[in-house]
């Protein structure tokens, strides 16, 4: 087969849209696309009009799916129905900008820095987006035989609670061969990691009340429960809080353990304790064996407290016994395990333990288990080899996309990971950043993908 995204081809072409990109990347950031705050609503829609220009004048054929919540942007480029179809996922709503005192720069003004870009959105997921755009056009422009699709959406960060009922509604335009998500992390920047897997998401609010009112402790001390630390007391019956594990009957039940293969591709992915740390800003983690840190963040299940609400949290003590506190929880499960067994088996805990406590489960994201091996695991090698110069390792992704398990389920495809961001860039984090060297790869791997779905054999599809 003739090469059509050839190497010098698409590095020209990278390099002579570093302008453009970089254009729309501003443009794209600085709309504050915050799906979790209601006073951005207007934003987000905002942002749905501007990536509905944006890639019509890319020249995709582009529509917005209605959803009972936020749209979906999606936009094709048909080659012919005979042609193998690929489906790109990307999300272009944000985390919100958090304290402005620990950004640099202020979070929704992008500003661009000897190749590095900064402001809220660039790498979490608006950058990786329009690497995979300005790839599609290349490839398209050079030959590609392969039709080409992209959804965006708008509610990732609030756990696509309506992304299914988007796609069911438009399932028969949204058909592929497969399925490939740019919204991943690699290892280090000398280190491509491409998912194999990620975690799903099982939230939870533990609410207790013991009062009306706040009372005086010196009167009422001693005889008055206190919910703050009733709540506290149960939190360390559920987990211990030095080792991470979880004391809930069954949470381990369904959980299956890397094979050997995996943890040899962990062993191999370059991972460094070090770096971990200075990445995420740790002084000090639970264990420090490099496996052991990795086997934890991909492969196994967790429980983390998120924050206790309840009593005075103003300068200074005061006194009171408070009336009632929250606690919010959540669980990461991997593949095999469900969201309704784990919240049948912490309600039941909590029912033992203390029967006043109120567990209300919040929104559900399933784990995925996705493709290491075949050809298109092999396709995902290639191109970011052609990309990066670098060939990837299969991983696990300790995150979830609420959006991933969704399509795989509703589209029936399988789902690709070809990420471009780098543990630096710092998603959900202040300081939050992109770099031209991650597009312009990006764009190239991104190309050479296009290229390798022309010899994939599409799937026959029930009409």
């Amino acid at each position: 087969m003739t090469e059509k995204v050839q190497k010098h081809s698409v590095e020209t072409y990278a390099a002579s849209k570093r302008d453009s990109f970089e254009a729309l990347l501003k443009e794209f950031v600085e709309i504050p696309s915050v799906s979790m705050d209601p006073a951005h609503q207007a934003d987000v829609l905002r942002m749905s009009e501007a990536s509905v220009h944006t890639l019509n004048a890319m020249g995709f054929k582009t529509r917005v799916l209605r959803t009972p919540g936020n749209p979906i942007v999606f936009a094709e480029a048909k080659v012919s129905s005979k042609a193998p179809t690929v489906l790109v996922y990307n999300h272009m709503d944000v985390q919100p900008g958090g304290d402005p005192g620990e950004w640099k720069t202020d979070p929704f003004t992008f500003v661009s820095k000897g190749g590095t870009y900064w402001g809220r959105g660039t790498t979490d997921d608006k950058g990786p987006a329009l690497a995979a755009m300005f790839a599609a056009r290349h490839a398209l422009d050079a030959g590609v035989e392969v039709n080409i699709k992209f959804l965006w959406e708008l509610e990732e960060e609030i756990g696509s609670p309506n992304f299914e009922a988007g796609i069911k509604a438009a399932q028969k335009h949204l058909q592929a061969d497969a399925i490939v998500v740019s919204d991943t992390i690699w290892i280090s920047r000398d280190k491509p990691a491409c998912p194999a897997g990620l975690r799903g998401l099982q939230g939870f609010i533990l609410t207790l009340e013991t009062g009306t009112t706040d009372e005086h402790s010196g009167t009422t001390g001693g005889a008055a429960r206190n919910p703050i630390g009733e709540l506290c007391q149960l939190i360390s019956q559920m987990y211990d809080a030095r080792t991470g594990k979880v004391k809930i009957p069954g949470f381990y039940d369904d959980v299956v353990k890397p094979t050997r293969k995996e943890l040899q591709e962990f062993k191999d992915s370059g991972f460094s304790v070090e770096k971990f740390k200075q990445d995420h800003g740790f002084k000090s983690l639970r264990v420090e064996d490099e496996l052991e840190i990795m086997k934890r963040i991909w492969a196994m299940p967790t429980l983390e407290v998120h924050g206790i609400v309840g009593g005075y949290q103003g300068p200074g003590v005061k006194t009171v016994v408070p009336p009632r506190a929250e606690a919010k929880i959540s669980m990461r499960l991997v593949p095999n395990q469900k969201s309704r067994k784990i919240i049948a088996a912490l309600k039941r805990f909590v029912k033992e333990k203390n029967p006043d406590v109120r567990v209300l489960p919040e929104s559900t994201l399933n784990p995925y288990k996705g493709v290491s091996e075949g050809p298109l695991a092999e396709m995902i090698r290639r191109s970011v080899q052609f990309g990066f110069g670098k060939e990837p390792v299969f991983v696990r992704e300790g995150g979830s996309i609420g959006a991933v398990p969704t399509m795989a389920k509703v589209l029936k495809a399988p789902v690709l990971f070809l990420g471009l961001s780098l543990p630096e860039h710092g998603y959900h984090a202040p300081n939050e950043n992109f770099d031209w060297g991650q597009a312009y790869g990006g764009i190239k791997a991104f190309s050479k993908f296009f290229e390798e779905m022309e010899t994939i054999k599409r799937r026959r599809r029930k009409t």
